[in-house]
């Protein structure tokens, strides 16, 4: 165990102002460089192959992004895309040729950084749920 004054003196660093700010840059920086969601694609397809064998591609495009999710013969496809003006979302499913659902949305302002990923967070999770469920 650590003296008591040790630990009292890396707490006291972590909280400092200059800490916090040093972990915001690395951060933002992470983030610019696309890495992070590179590792969050890399976690996506390591546990969703073992469960059902699904491949799941990412990729951010400007300012919105693609997911791209084949099994088999069957794949799912949507796509955000961003302007300042507006967004676009586009949906579609397919088995072989066959389109199942092909949809698109439009929205009258551009979608933020976070309503993106939460648009293919719950996409990804709704094909891995109805693929549990069949």
């Amino acid at each position: 165990m650590l003296p008591k004054r040790l630990s009292c003196v890396r707490l006291k660093s972590i909280h400092r102002p200059t800490f916090r700010m040093a972990v915001l840059a690395l951060a933002l920086f992470l983030g610019t460089l696309g890495l992070g969601d590179h590792w969050a694609q890399a976690a996506d397809v390591a546990s969703s192959t073992g469960e059902s064998d699904l491949q799941i591609d990412i990729t951010k495009i400007g300012l919105g992004k693609e997911v791209v999710i084949t099994q088999g013969t069957k794949e799912w496809f949507m796509r955000v895309e961003v302007t300042p003006e507006n967004s676009v979302v586009v949906r579609q499913e397919k088995d072989g040729n066959r389109y199942l659902l092909d949809e698109s949305e439009m929205h009258d302002r551009a979608m933020t950084p976070v309503e993106v990923d939460a648009a293919i967070t719950e996409f990804v999770n709704s094909v891995k749920t109805r693929q549990k469920v069949q």
